[in-house]
């Protein structure tokens, strides 16, 4: 299961993002078009499929001084960002 809801302005990542849920993700990602804070508390995995999406919204997003700003990971979430060598690559909290 995996869902993505948008709420005062944060939008709330929650289940299983992997290969199959990154359409869903890109729904919503791929409209971004400023500066937005992505609260991965209830994110229980993230494959490097999902790890892509971020990557291809945070480029685009950093093309025009903007950029995602991801909070609250869970340590198994931050520990897949670490060892892909990409927790600097995001303003992570």
């Amino acid at each position: 299961m995996f869902e993505i809801q948008l709420r005062d302005d944060i939008l709330f990542l929650s289940g299983r993002l992997d290969a199959s849920k990154v359409p869903d993700a890109e729904k919503v990602l791929d409209t971004l078009t400023q500066s937005t804070t992505v609260d991965l508390s209830e994110l229980d995995y993230i494959s490097s499929a999902g790890i892509g999406v971020f990557l291809k919204v945070q480029k685009r997003l950093h093309a025009s001084g903007q950029g995602l700003r991801l909070v609250h990971p869970r340590p198994r979430v931050r520990d897949i960002f670490h060892y892909a060598g990409l927790e600097h690559a995001f303003q992570m909290e």
